[in-house]
């Protein structure tokens, strides 16, 4: 019953058999057909919106983000994992942001955040709240448990005004959905797989948010929805959901401190560059940011930068890899090569940047 879709979504943030082993003395005992268990398939309870939604918003946060990169201002949710003020929400709601203010639900008040982390591979950020204290927290649930059919409640800030959360609700018709979910703030788009699939019209600012199941408990964060898309072909619309078991994985990496290729620890470090792939090999400058480290350091377009600190580079994600591991004030050592073929070593510190 499981099937693995492909299909374009909006991230919005604006947006068994049983077996039988008898009297075992080295050899298998042999069950006759009638005697055999039969699995039995698990009861699904029933879901009241109402009631989910009463447990869980007072565990949810709006977030408002300055993102004056893209020259706009967004909006997303988040879900408070804990008391003094960690908050679980989408990649792409943060992205390119340069404040954020969050709003708690329950308490009304208002607080900066930071950024502790995130994996934008995943879709899965983490931030942390200035001077919180004594939070409502949300009870986590395990998506490992989820069924095709089950009924589950998708809530957030529905419209990004900064209001009492909204809350859809729907069955689940795909545990492990591959999308490509395009970015409504810069129009990026990224393949995202393993996805709950729920057939519910989830809206924008809801991105960040909990999928709750019937007990309450959050199984899911709101990533995407194939709403203005699903219209459009007069189909009904569907959102999407990291499974909580992948974005908590994510959440104890960051918490451990240790960077990888895809989870970046802390504030953002950037080179002020854009890259394409170079051949045979390496990251070919297409721009150099006025005012940016690399420009500042001699780096111009068509420089392909070779290696960071020894390490060879290959590809222009080879190099967004390695600058992910450090940190804004790090100096790196480039081995560049010149569109006439001489290389040079340029030492570069990286500033500090936004999240990407």
């Amino acid at each position: 019953m499981k099937r693995v879709g492909r299909v374009l979504v909006t991230m919005m943030a604006a947006l068994l058999g049983v077996c039988a082993l008898l009297g075992y003395r080295g050899e298998f005992a042999v069950v006759e057909p009638e005697f055999v268990a039969r699995a039995q398939a698990p009861v699904l309870v029933p879901l009241d919106p109402a009631l989910v939604a009463g447990q869980v918003g007072s565990a949810l946060v709006n977030i408002d983000v300055d993102a004056a990169g893209f020259g706009i201002g967004a909006a997303g949710s988040g879900i408070v994992l804990t008391a003094d003020g960690q908050i679980l929400t989408s990649h792409h709601v943060i992205k390119g942001a340069e404040t954020l203010t969050v709003t708690d639900i329950a308490n009304g008040l208002v607080y900066q955040a930071s950024v502790l982390g995130y994996d934008s591979g995943a879709d899965i950020a983490l931030l942390s709240l200035a001077g919180a204290t004594d939070l409502p927290t949300a009870r986590l649930g395990t998506s490992a448990d989820l069924r095709i059919s089950q009924d589950v409640l998708a809530i957030g800030d529905a419209g990004g005004d900064g209001g009492e959360p909204t809350s859809v609700a729907g069955p689940i018709t795909d545990l492990n959905a591959t999308i490509v979910a395009m970015n409504s703030a810069d129009l990026t788009r990224k393949a995202l797989n393993g996805m709950v699939e729920v057939a519910a019209p989830v809206m924008g600012g809801q991105s960040g948010g909990a999928l709750a199941d019937a007990s309450g408990a959050v199984v899911g964060v709101i990533t995407a929805a194939s709403g203005e898309h699903a219209r459009a072909e007069g189909r009904p619309a569907n959102g999407y959901a990291v499974p909580i078991d992948t974005a908590m994985r994510i959440v104890t990496q960051i918490r451990s401190g240790t960077p990888t290729d895809t989870v970046h620890i802390g504030p953002t470090a950037t080179l002020g560059v854009q890259v394409i792939d170079a051949r045979p090999a390496g990251a070919q400058v297409s721009w150099a940011f006025y005012g940016q480290p690399a420009r500042e350091a001699g780096i111009s377009i068509g420089d392909v930068i070779t290696a960071i600190d020894g390490t060879s580079i290959t590809t222009a994600k080879a190099l967004s890899a390695a600058i992910n591991t450090r940190r804004p004030a790090d100096q790196i050592r480039l081995d560049v090569t010149s569109p006439d073929g001489t290389t040079r070593t340029v030492d570069v510190v990286l500033a500090r940047g936004t999240p990407n």
